[in-house]
Formats: structure tokens, sequence, C-alpha cells
């Protein structure tokens, strides 16, 4: 029986299970994530986490001390050094999906990408395709949008849309995350297990990243799709440098983290100016960001709450933003949109922004994909960028075109 107090639901042990290997890795089973900088596969659940990370921020907060708990029982039960994984929805008032793992591989990536990347993998054949909202109720959203924007009480909104899909059988996770390494090797990739099926992805962005009393993070806001040309493609990434209705977008973006991370900080380095960074589809407007913590109770979690949702995946202001998703797109986000990763008990973690994601469900698959709006957007340039998003998905399925 599983038992719920405090947030905490305590999972039924499992028997101990030898060490790991890396050519064991599996990231279709336990919670899997990679980076740059570091790597984890987990087995097991000891503890999971559902309180919402609604004060998550707050250091003494319900959210904190519920993550406290968590580890406590953790150590007493014999791990020493346990690390909370898993993921917080878009609206940080909806339960928390976090779990405490029984055991944690870490590796490099590089060292397995060889192994686990496996593009020629077969998948289910894809038999539907539904969008939701179509193209026309869209269109119509991001017109609102504008409108709202016009008042001034909104500068910036986030609107998505969702790709349902429908399989011959069922997914198999695992070969879709292959697929995914393969097609964006530089990109976070993640596999987070739920309740129901499992949520995966392959996120350009970096939230929060925080060793010791140092941070980072590296927000996007502005894109452009690539052209396989490479003179083409130069051309794209110079007029969406040059572009200033993205530029006007990212600066939403930096100044809204800048104005909540500024009184957490002992120091705060933000660039001026944005920089180009590339996935295989598209080009980004991106700001690298690094600073130190005030406070040394902080961790990864406590800042990845502060800064969530940014202006990058809401809107600003954020609540007037969040008012206007819920009013115009047809759906609840639920994950979508929300936060991916993992923060040990010792403050250290890494989260990222879940996008370029889906949720898969047996032989149901759902994708996700949103754009920023703001008064200079034009209603089919967007469906036309979220499209290019959800084609990140659709090419690990083996299709290139929505």
């Amino acid at each position: 029986m599983e038992t719920v107090t405090k947030g905490l639901v305590q999972c039924r042990p499992q028997s101990q299970i030898d060490p790991l290997g890396l050519d064991e890795l599996s990231p279709g089973s336990g919670f899997f994530f990679t980076s740059p900088f570091r790597s984890l596969s987990t087995e097991g659940c000891l503890t999971k986490v559902t309180a919402p990370a609604f004060d998550g921020d707050a250091l003494d907060g319900s959210f904190q001390q519920a993550i406290a708990a968590a580890f406590s029982q953790a150590r007493a039960a014999g791990i020493t050094r346990p690390v909370v994984c898993g993921a917080i929805p878009f609206d940080k008032r909806q339960p928390s999906a976090l779990f405490i793992p029984q055991r944690t591989r870490w590796f490099e990536r590089a060292a397995v990408m060889a192994t686990l990347a496996t593009p020629d993998r077969q998948l289910a054949e894809i038999v539907s395709k539904t969008e939701l909202p179509g193209q026309q109720q869209f269109m119509q959203m991001v017109s609102d949008a504008v409108q709202a924007t016009a008042d001034k009480r909104l500068s910036k909104v986030v609107l998505s849309r969702l790709l349902e899909i429908k399989t011959h059988g069922p997914v198999a996770s695992s070969a879709l995350i292959g697929r995914m390494m393969a097609q964006n090797p530089s990109g976070f990739h993640f596999h987070v297990p739920l309740e129901q099926g499992a949520l995966i992805g392959a996120s350009p962005e970096l939230l929060l990243r925080k060793q010791g009393d140092q941070f980072y993070s590296n927000p996007l806001a502005g894109s452009a799709r690539r052209e396989s040309n490479p003179q083409q493609d130069r051309a794209v990434s110079q007029r969406l440098l040059d572009s200033a209705k993205d530029r006007y977008e990212h600066q939403i973006v930096t100044q809204g983290m800048q104005q909540v991370l500024a009184e957490r900080c002992r120091h705060l380095h933000m660039p001026t100016s944005p920089e180009l960074l590339s996935t295989p589809t598209l080009w980004h407007l991106s700001t690298p960001i690094d600073g130190e913590v005030l406070n040394g109770q902080e961790n990864a979690l406590s800042l990845a709450c502060l800064l969530h949702p940014t202006p990058a995946l809401c809107g600003s202001p954020t609540t007037v933003a969040r008012e206007l998703i819920a009013r115009l797109e047809p759906f609840d986000r639920g994950l979508f949109g929300g936060i991916v990763g993992w923060c040990d008990d010792a403050g250290n973690g890494e989260w990222v922004v879940t996008i370029r994601c889906g949720t898969i469900v047996a032989d149901r698959v759902r994708l996700f994909a949103g754009a920023g709006i703001v008064p200079d957007s034009s209603p089919e340039s967007e469906w036309r960028e979220t499209g290019v998003k959800l084609d990140t998905m659709l090419r690990a399925f083996g299709f290139n075109q929505i």
C-alpha cells in the first residue's frame, strides 16, 4: 500500500540491485537525463514527492520541507547521497512528479552516446495525427493574444499547441529516446516515468544549473527555421540576430529573470546582447547567465522554482499571461512547459525547460510546442514556428513534416 503524508508518497521498497554498468544504462525505464554537465540514470523508487511547488522558492516553505523530509528518509534508508529527480508542471499549483530513486548511476554522456543513440531503430508506425487546436483556432488564439498586448498590461504571452498521435502498437520509449539523442546530440535528453506512461524530450533550454554557490542559466527566446544550404542558413541566423521583434521578445525574458534573481545573488552576470544557439532544426536567440548565490542554503530546486515559469514559457507579467493562457488554450498543459531535472541533498542540480517533448501512454503519443506572442507577432508565422518545433519530435518517428 502507498501512504501519503505532507506531499510525500512512500513507494514499496525494492530488493537490492547490483551496481549498474554503462552497457546496462536503460533510457526507457527509470529517470534518465543527459547533459554536458552531468548525466544520470536511475532504478527503483524509495519515495515520491507530490507536493506542489508553488512556494518552492521559499527556503522554509512547504515544498522545501517536503524535499528535506524525503532526503532524511532516504538517508535513514541507507542512501548516502540521495537525489530527487523528475518533473514539475507548468502550473506549480498542481502536484509535482518527483521521486527519490533507490539507485543512481552517473555517467559521462560522450562515453555512451555511440551506444545509446540509435537513429535506425524501428518504432511503431503512426496511423493518425490530430492537431489540438487546429490551424484556424490557433491563429485566432494568436490574434487574440496580440490584441491583449495592446492595453500594455501584457507585454508577452506564450501560446502552445499539441499534436496527438496514435500508433500501430505500443511505442518503445527507449527506442524513441535513442533516435532523439542521435538527431539532437547537443540537447538535454530526458525520460521521466509517470503513473501512466512517460514524459520524454530533447530540450535545448537550460533553466538552472547549480554547483556549490555558483549557478548558470541559458534562456532562449526568438527563433528561426534553419536552412539546408549553408549560405542561406547563415543569412537566416543573421536576420534573427538583427530582428527587432525577436530581440524585443528575448529582452522581456532576460529582464524578467534579472529582476527575480537580483535579490538572491551576491553576483550576477548577464550580457546586454543575445547570441545565437542552434539545434538541427532551429536558430535561437540565447543569453548565457551566471551568478553566485547570496544565501548558502539555496539549492538547485529553490532557484529553479524562483525562475519557473520564465517569460520564455509563460509571458510577462506572469500572472496576467498565465490567466490568458488558461482562457485561450483548449487543454491543460500539465507537465508540458514545466521543468525537468534533478537536485542532490547538497543543493547541486540541473533543471531544463520541458519543451521539444511529449508523453507516451501505450499507443498514444502527445507532443507539445509553443511560441512567444508579442505585438508584432503574425498568426501564420507562429503556426509555422510551432510546426518546426514539433518537427523535432516527429523526426524521431521518421517523419519530416507535419
